[in-house]
């Protein structure tokens, strides 16, 4: 059996914790009880606004433009690394709002990720992501946020201090 589930948090908002769960019909009863026992249920007013947001296409709209301007911040922030990085080795580039660069075996990204943070900004060291599988070591960059611009001069940031190592 598979249940579905869907969420508009990085679309829209995280605040706004409205998400979805399609589940097969002999679920139906216990995964209502558990949500009634959760949190007596979600916004109503949240959720019949979303609800109309969908109907009219206003989602469909926002999610088309919300894809063009990530995509733009993505490409903007991988022709930074080619630019100010170029042996980096860069994955993960087709998922979600981040990106990953690995950074040659031995390298501390915790220590790299001090740096970095102390330097004005924060990637996430990948080693502290791992619960114990060992892996190469490696920073975790979002773009989320940041325009092209923002995420040039964090790169170039970045750069600076990759080469105190």
């Amino acid at each position: 059996m598979v249940a579905h589930t869907g969420s508009a948090s990085k679309a829209l908002a995280p605040g706004l914790r409205i998400g979805w769960l399609v589940v097969p019909p002999e679920w139906s009863g216990s995964v209502l009880a558990a949500k009634e026992a959760a949190d007596l249920g979600g916004p109503v007013l949240e959720q019949l606004a979303f609800a109309e947001l969908i109907a009219g296409g206003g989602y469909d709209r926002h999610l088309r433009a919300a894809r063009r301007e990530h995509r733009r911040r993505r490409d903007a922030l991988l022709d930074a690394l080619t630019r100010h990085l170029p042996r980096a080795r860069v994955t993960g580039i087709a998922a979600g709002l981040h990106l990953v660069v690995e950074l040659p075996p031995g390298t501390d990204d915790r220590r790299i990720a001090e740096d970095a943070a102390r330097a004005g900004i924060a990637p996430i060291a990948l080693s502290t992501l791992r619960l114990d599988a060992p892996g190469p070591p490696g920073l975790v960059l979002g773009y989320a946020r940041d325009s092209p611009s923002v995420l040039h001069a964090a790169v170039f940031t970045l750069a600076g201090v990759l080469r105190l190592d």
